[in-house]
Protein backbone atom coordinates (compact mmCIF):
# COMPACT_ATOMS: atom_id res chain seq x y z
CA UNK A 1 0.00 0.00 0.00
CA UNK A 2 1.56 3.17 -1.30
CA UNK A 3 0.88 6.68 0.20
CA UNK A 4 1.48 9.65 -1.38
CA UNK A 5 2.16 12.66 0.79
CA UNK A 6 2.47 15.52 -1.74
CA UNK A 7 2.87 18.88 0.17
CA UNK A 8 2.72 17.20 3.69
CA UNK A 9 5.56 15.47 3.44
CA UNK A 10 7.23 17.15 6.37
CA UNK A 11 4.75 15.32 8.70
CA UNK A 12 5.49 11.94 6.80
CA UNK A 13 7.07 10.18 10.23
CA UNK A 14 3.94 11.43 12.43
CA UNK A 15 1.26 10.07 10.26
CA UNK A 16 3.60 6.85 9.63
CA UNK A 17 3.76 7.16 13.85
CA UNK A 18 -0.23 7.47 13.88
CA UNK A 19 -0.88 4.90 11.62
CA UNK A 20 1.60 2.06 13.10
CA UNK A 21 -0.50 2.05 16.02
CA UNK A 22 -3.45 1.57 14.02
CA UNK A 23 -2.66 -0.47 11.27
CA UNK A 24 -0.26 -2.79 12.86
CA UNK A 25 2.79 -2.11 11.01
CA UNK A 26 5.70 0.88 10.52
CA UNK A 27 5.12 2.71 7.29
CA UNK A 28 8.33 3.54 5.23
CA UNK A 29 8.84 6.84 4.42
CA UNK A 30 11.12 7.70 0.78
CA UNK A 31 10.62 11.11 -0.19
CA UNK A 32 6.83 12.38 -0.44
CA UNK A 33 5.15 8.99 0.36
CA UNK A 34 4.83 6.34 3.16
CA UNK A 35 4.56 2.44 1.78
CA UNK A 36 3.38 -0.16 3.87
CA UNK A 37 3.59 -3.95 3.35
CA UNK A 38 0.15 -5.19 2.34
CA UNK A 39 0.56 -8.75 3.83
CA UNK A 40 1.83 -7.08 7.12
CA UNK A 41 -1.55 -5.40 7.89
CA UNK A 42 -3.95 -6.31 10.58
CA UNK A 43 -6.89 -8.11 9.28
CA UNK A 44 -10.04 -6.14 8.25
CA UNK A 45 -7.81 -3.09 7.55
CA UNK A 46 -7.88 -1.92 4.40
CA UNK A 47 -7.56 1.38 2.31
CA UNK A 48 -10.56 2.62 3.06
CA UNK A 49 -9.92 2.56 6.50
CA UNK A 50 -6.63 4.01 6.36
CA UNK A 51 -8.06 6.85 4.59
CA UNK A 52 -10.27 7.13 7.38
CA UNK A 53 -7.05 7.38 9.69
CA UNK A 54 -5.21 9.50 7.35
CA UNK A 55 -8.55 11.98 7.50
CA UNK A 56 -8.68 11.75 11.35
CA UNK A 57 -4.79 12.43 11.36
CA UNK A 58 -5.64 15.69 9.35
CA UNK A 59 -8.15 16.77 11.36
CA UNK A 60 -6.44 16.34 14.91
CA UNK A 61 -3.14 18.43 13.18
CA UNK A 62 -5.96 20.93 12.06
CA UNK A 63 -5.48 20.56 8.43
CA UNK A 64 -8.36 18.69 7.43
CA UNK A 65 -9.68 21.64 5.69
CA UNK A 66 -7.02 22.31 3.57
CA UNK A 67 -6.68 18.38 2.41
CA UNK A 68 -8.68 15.88 0.41
CA UNK A 69 -7.42 12.05 0.35
CA UNK A 70 -7.94 10.24 -2.60
CA UNK A 71 -7.97 6.13 -3.25
CA UNK A 72 -6.95 4.69 -6.21
CA UNK A 73 -6.31 0.43 -5.93
CA UNK A 74 -3.91 -0.12 -3.18
CA UNK A 75 -2.40 4.29 -3.48
CA UNK A 76 -3.74 6.93 -1.60
CA UNK A 77 -3.02 10.41 -2.51
CA UNK A 78 -3.45 13.52 -0.36
CA UNK A 79 -4.21 16.30 -2.33
CA UNK A 80 -4.22 20.08 -1.20
CA UNK A 81 -6.96 22.22 -2.13
CA UNK A 82 -6.37 24.89 -3.89
CA UNK A 83 -6.67 28.25 -1.71
CA UNK A 84 -7.41 30.86 -4.26
CA UNK A 85 -10.89 28.98 -4.49
CA UNK A 86 -11.34 29.35 -0.01
CA UNK A 87 -9.87 32.92 -0.73
CA UNK A 88 -12.91 33.64 -3.15
CA UNK A 89 -15.68 32.30 -0.89
CA UNK A 90 -14.37 34.07 1.87
CA UNK A 91 -14.16 37.62 0.26
CA UNK A 92 -18.35 36.59 -1.07
CA UNK A 93 -19.21 36.36 2.57
CA UNK A 94 -17.64 39.15 3.89
CA UNK A 95 -19.32 41.15 0.90
CA UNK A 96 -22.63 39.80 1.62
CA UNK A 97 -22.46 40.22 5.47
CA UNK A 98 -21.26 43.84 5.06
CA UNK A 99 -24.10 44.31 2.64
CA UNK A 100 -26.23 42.91 5.62
CA UNK A 101 -24.80 45.46 8.29
CA UNK A 102 -25.60 48.06 5.90
CA UNK A 103 -29.31 47.05 5.68
CA UNK A 104 -29.43 46.26 9.38
CA UNK A 105 -27.86 49.98 10.05
CA UNK A 106 -30.96 51.16 7.56
CA UNK A 107 -33.80 49.56 9.27
CA UNK A 108 -32.60 50.83 12.88
CA UNK A 109 -32.33 54.74 11.58
CA UNK A 110 -35.81 54.45 10.48
CA UNK A 111 -37.93 53.56 13.17
CA UNK A 112 -35.97 56.85 14.88
CA UNK A 113 -36.88 59.27 12.03
CA UNK A 114 -40.77 58.13 12.73
CA UNK A 115 -40.34 58.76 16.38
CA UNK A 116 -39.26 61.71 15.67
CA UNK A 117 -42.51 62.64 13.58
CA UNK A 118 -44.75 61.46 16.48
CA UNK A 119 -43.38 64.21 18.90
CA UNK A 120 -43.95 66.55 16.48
CA UNK A 121 -47.69 65.75 17.08
CA UNK A 122 -49.98 68.92 17.76
CA UNK A 123 -50.61 69.56 21.05
CA UNK A 124 -53.99 68.32 22.60
CA UNK A 125 -56.80 70.74 22.94
CA UNK A 126 -57.84 71.70 26.36
CA UNK A 127 -61.47 70.59 25.54
CA UNK A 128 -59.69 66.52 24.81
CA UNK A 129 -57.76 66.87 28.08
CA UNK A 130 -60.51 67.46 30.53
CA UNK A 131 -62.24 64.85 29.07
CA UNK A 132 -59.97 62.31 29.65
CA UNK A 133 -60.04 62.71 33.88
CA UNK A 134 -63.95 61.84 33.32
CA UNK A 135 -63.15 58.71 31.29
CA UNK A 136 -60.99 57.86 33.64
CA UNK A 137 -63.53 58.20 36.30
CA UNK A 138 -66.11 55.98 34.84
CA UNK A 139 -63.29 53.31 34.83
CA UNK A 140 -62.16 53.53 38.01
CA UNK A 141 -66.72 53.64 38.80
CA UNK A 142 -67.08 50.31 36.64
CA UNK A 143 -64.05 48.18 38.89
CA UNK A 144 -65.58 49.68 42.22
CA UNK A 145 -69.00 47.90 41.50
CA UNK A 146 -67.77 45.23 39.64
CA UNK A 147 -65.76 44.66 43.05
CA UNK A 148 -68.72 44.81 44.91
CA UNK A 149 -70.75 42.35 43.00
CA UNK A 150 -68.06 39.80 43.38
CA UNK A 151 -68.16 40.25 46.97
CA UNK A 152 -71.41 39.51 47.11
CA UNK A 153 -71.52 36.60 45.05
CA UNK A 154 -68.50 35.29 47.07
CA UNK A 155 -70.85 35.33 50.56
CA UNK A 156 -74.15 34.53 48.88
CA UNK A 157 -72.61 31.12 47.93
CA UNK A 158 -73.91 28.28 49.86
CA UNK A 159 -70.42 26.31 51.23
CA UNK A 160 -69.71 22.81 49.63
CA UNK A 161 -71.39 20.00 50.95
CA UNK A 162 -68.84 16.81 52.43
CA UNK A 163 -69.61 13.95 50.65
CA UNK A 164 -71.65 11.68 51.83
CA UNK A 165 -69.65 8.43 53.28
CA UNK A 166 -69.70 5.57 51.13
CA UNK A 167 -71.98 2.58 52.64
CA UNK A 168 -70.13 -0.45 53.82
CA UNK A 169 -71.38 -3.44 51.17
CA UNK A 170 -72.57 -6.38 53.71
CA UNK A 171 -71.03 -9.69 52.66
CA UNK A 172 -73.96 -12.06 51.29
CA UNK A 173 -74.99 -14.81 53.30
CA UNK A 174 -75.09 -18.11 51.67
CA UNK A 175 -77.96 -20.75 51.98
CA UNK A 176 -76.58 -23.44 52.81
Amino acid sequence: MKIVLGTLKDKGEELSAFLEARVGTKAELSGDSLEMDGDALRSGVNTRRVKTYIKRFLFMKGVRKDYRVFVEGDELTLQEQEREEEEEETKKEEKERAKEEVKEEEKVQEPKEEVKEEQVEEPKKEEERAVEPKKEEKRAKKQKAEAKKEGKKAASKPKAKKPAAKKKKKPKESED
